[in-house]
């Protein structure tokens, strides 16, 4: 089993309601994203898949939230758009985007250089 990863960016406002501090108020981030996902071959000339795609299906992920107030977007359903919810919806996207030619492992969502959380689903017992 391989393990492949590409980063990708955007930048976005958003709000945290009910929050208990400073991020109750209007406020923006450069989110940095990770795209894991897991493929358990490689092709006839060695690649588990092609970097280019990864990048291009995260790329039409994060431009939906790009420059954009993500409280205001349906895609996160009325929950706060933390970064816990964040990486949730991008990784559901890009698992949509992904077509079953690979399996998407995790979303690593940083706020800032020292704050992120990552989202994986767990298997089915």
């Amino acid at each position: 089993m391989f393990e492949l990863s590409v980063l990708g960016y955007f930048e976005a406002a958003h709000r945290l309601i009910e929050y208990d501090g400073k991020c109750e108020n209007l406020h923006g981030h450069n989110y940095k994203v990770k795209l894991t996902i897991k493929v358990d071959k490689l092709d006839g000339i060695d690649l588990g898949i092609d970097f280019g795609r990864l990048k291009d299906d995260l790329k039409k992920v994060t431009d939906l939230f790009d420059h954009k107030f993500l409280n205001e977007l349906s895609d996160f359903g009325g929950h706060n758009p933390s970064a816990e919810i964040i990486g949730k919806v991008i990784y559901e996207k890009v698992k949509e985007a992904s077509q079953n030619d690979y399996l998407v492992s995790s979303v690593t969502v940083w706020e800032t250089d020292n704050s992120s959380s990552t989202y994986y689903e767990t298997a089915v017992q």
